[in-house]
């Protein structure tokens, strides 16, 4: 893997969360949650993102239900995702995100950005284990 900068998205409809981390450290932080009415919207303040982070990666968290399968939001993320991949010209992996939301206290007003960085770190785990 390229070292440097990886942001994440825990896309949503209304409220995308957004976390960065470090390929060297391994680590994931919060930084900010994208409210959006519309695609365009979405797509200037990803873009922006991108421009500030520089990224050498992009990841998507992915949700399903308990059991595996898709759920209604599943198909919409993974077309985001592959969208990433095309407008930036970014290598994007994706994350099963099943249990992201549930290691993040409810009820906390920063709760996407906050899946986000949970998601992030769940794929730097996953990558640990397999190396």
């Amino acid at each position: 893997m390229q070292e440097g900068t990886v942001l994440c998205f825990d896309f949503g409809l209304a409220r995308t969360g957004v976390a960065s981390g470090n390929t060297l450290t391994r680590s994931a932080q919060p930084v900010t949650i994208i409210h959006a009415r519309t695609n365009d919207e979405r797509w200037k303040a990803v873009e922006a993102l991108v421009k500030e982070w520089e990224p050498v990666l992009l990841v998507v968290g992915v949700p399903r239900h308990g059991d595996g399968t898709d759920c209604d939001l599943t198909p919409r993320c993974e077309r985001f995702a592959r969208q990433l991949g095309g407008r930036f010209r970014l290598p994007v992996r994706t994350v099963d995100e099943r249990f992201s939301s549930v290691m993040v206290e409810h009820g906390a007003d920063k709760i996407d950005d906050e899946a986000a960085a949970v998601i992030l770190q769940q794929y730097f785990d996953e990558q640990d284990a397999v190396a």
